[in-house]
């Protein structure tokens, strides 16, 4: 797989479900009642790593083997939102059998709040 180029910007969207919530409490263990009890609204807050799980899925698309994930987490994310991420290349190094990147994330709610950056570096494996 090619490289992809600095500057180049990927985005990915997802809003969350209940069920998504549950499941990441089931898999990860973590059943805080923050995310097991619904909020006066009927919301569940979502855990801030299943919100990373924006910017794995765009590494993923790349190919990308993360080597160091850098997560602030600015704002909750509840069920029902709709979660915006932009993942955008600021370098990329040629090595003999690999490319190393580093990728600057951020998400955004659909009120345009941002909930999420992220600085992670990897590695794309030449063919």
């Amino acid at each position: 797989m090619d490289a992809p180029s600095q500057g180049d910007t990927y985005t990915f969207e997802r809003t969350f479900t209940r069920e998504d919530v549950e499941q990441f409490a089931e898999v990860s263990q973590d059943t805080q009642a923050r995310h097991t009890e619904p909020d006066e609204d009927g919301r569940l807050m979502v855990h801030g790593l299943l919100t990373a799980t924006l910017p794995t899925k765009i590494g993923g698309d790349l190919d990308v083997l993360a080597a160091s994930m850098e997560f602030e987490f600015t704002r909750p994310v509840y069920t029902g939102d709709t979660v915006t991420c932009v993942c955008t290349v600021e370098s990329v190094e040629e090595r003999p059998q690999r490319y190393d990147l580093s990728i600057d994330t951020v998400c955004r709610n659909e009120s345009e709040t941002v909930v999420l950056r992220a600085t992670i570096d990897g590695h794309i494996w030449k063919d």
